[in-house]
C-alpha cells in the first residue's frame, strides 16, 4: 500500500518526496480530476494527500469521495503557506457525514 500526494506547488512535493511519498504537481482542474480518477482506480494506493488549494478546486468531489468511499483515505494538507480553514473543513465533513453541526 502506498501514499500519493496531489500538490499545487513544488515545495510541498519536494518535502514529501524526501520522506518517500510519490506525487505530482497540478494546476488545472481537469488534470486534477483525471489524476484523481487514476489514483482511485489504483488498488495499491491507500492514502491520497491533497493540498488545500487543490481541494478548493474540486471541494464537492472531494467531500463526496470522503463520505462514500472507504478506500483510499483522502487527507487534506495545508500548503506551504498554511491554511486557516482546517477547522471548517473538519466541521463540514462531520456535518455531512452524520448530520451534526459542530459550530
Amino acid at each position: 500500500m502506498r501514499m500519493y500526494l496531489l500538490s499545487d506547488n513544488v515545495d510541498t512535493l519536494t518535502g514529501m518526496r524526501m520522506s518517500g511519498v510519490d506525487g505530482v504537481v497540478l494546476h488545472e482542474e481537469q488534470e486534477l480530476r483525471d489524476k484523481l480518477k487514476t489514483l482511485l482506480d489504483d488498488e495499491d494506493i491507500a492514502v491520497i494527500m491533497i493540498t488545500s488549494t487543490l481541494v478548493n478546486m474540486i471541494s464537492e468531489t472531494i467531500y463526496d469521495l470522503k463520505l462514500r468511499r472507504s478506500k483510499p483515505l483522502i487527507i487534506e494538507i495545508p500548503d506551504r503557506h498554511g491554511n486557516g480553514r482546517t477547522k471548517d473543513s473538519i466541521t463540514k465533513y462531520v456535518k455531512d457525514a452524520i448530520g451534526v453541526d459542530m459550530s
